[in-house]
């Protein structure tokens, strides 16, 4: 038996509009990788060392916190109109303080902002403005999207400066493994207009005062990193969009070294056990020298990469951070 054509005609609308609300959720879900986390990465490291616990997310008496604050809206992406977020932890004496923005790691792919927060909270004790932030990563953008979230976010800091406390002329960035490379890139990349993205706060500045970079590359193409054996999927392939043998000139331009120059800030590299992860700071180092800007090493000898997130190791980094900050900044 035939159905009505006025059944079919339903029917078809039906589907055309179920076909329209499928794509349009498809389109704002923002596609993550959630392979790395704090308790993935203890469980792979407690067999080796059987002694760390990981650092906890613990609000210091004398410190007051603002999370998931939007600092910008990206309009119009693949995934709707995209919010990044912001955790904020302030001493609560009044005045100014010095401020400093920090970037997870997880290979420019994983990790979120939440990986910060205990570090963040024990700074903060100690008289810093910390700022854990939200950056895309590869599964959404390419490089140089996270470069422009996160300078987009310091602009934010300096036009909020007032509400939270923040010393507009001692802002330092931080990172952590991936998060150390998009950290020295930032800061390295003070005053490079095309590295500074078209939104957020354009009327502020986005320079920075210092760098902390915390096991993070500063050069694809010395041989420590570029003479690695990788497959095609490997973290810094996806994320440069290519290998180096495709895609030489973004290896070049997401290497931080060739953006150093005399006025570049001082930095304080602490560094893991692993050689790759250091690849190009001894470069560096020497072209630092030779421009008299400060530079400070601390090697945590241990083999494991990611010990910033693991007692013993926080807060020893913690100290390291904090007297590097105390030379620069006073």
């Amino acid at each position: 038996m035939k159905k009505p054509k006025y059944v079919i005609i339903f029917i078809f609308f039906l589907s055309l509009s179920i076909s329209q609300i499928q794509a349009q959720n498809s389109k704002v879900e923002i596609p993550k990788d959630t392979s790395f986390n704090i308790i993935s990465d203890y469980k792979k490291n407690l067999k080796y060392f059987p002694f760390i616990t990981p650092a906890k997310d613990a609000l210091p008496n004398n410190v007051t916190e603002n999370r998931n604050v939007i600092y910008t809206t990206l309009k119009n992406t693949p995934f709707g109109d995209r919010d990044l977020h912001l955790d904020i932890f302030s001493p609560k004496t009044t005045g100014k303080h010095p401020a400093l923005i920090m970037v997870h790691g997880g290979g420019w792919r994983a990790g979120d902002k939440s990986l910060q927060i205990p570090m963040a909270q024990k700074l903060a004790s100690r008289g810093y403005v910390t700022v854990c932030v939200e950056y895309q990563l590869s599964l959404e953008a390419k490089y140089p999207a996270a470069v422009y979230n996160i300078k987009s976010a310091i602009r934010w800091m300096r036009a909020n400066a007032e509400k939270y406390g923040i010393d507009k002329d001692k802002i330092a960035v931080s990172g952590c493994s991936a998060g150390g490379q998009l950290a020295m890139l930032v800061g390295l990349t003070n005053g490079i207009d095309n590295k500074e993205g078209n939104y957020g706060n354009l009327d502020q500045s986005s320079h920075i005062q210092a760098i902390i970079d915390i096991d993070g590359v500063v050069d694809f193409m010395a041989p420590l990193s570029l003479n690695l054996n990788r497959k095609p999927n490997s973290p810094d392939i996806e994320w440069l969009g290519g290998s180096f043998y495709e895609k030489p000139e973004i290896w070049k331009d997401a290497s931080s070294i060739f953006w150093a120059n005399e006025n570049s800030p001082p930095i304080l590299f602490l560094n893991s056990g692993y050689p790759r992860f250091h690849a190009g700071q001894d470069e560096l180092i020497g072209m630092m020298k030779e421009w008299k800007i400060y530079t400070e090493v601390h090697k945590f000898d241990n083999k494991i990469h990611t010990f910033w997130l693991y007692n013993p190791w926080t807060n020893k980094a913690v100290n390291f951070i904090d007297n590097f900050l105390i030379k620069v900044f006073n």
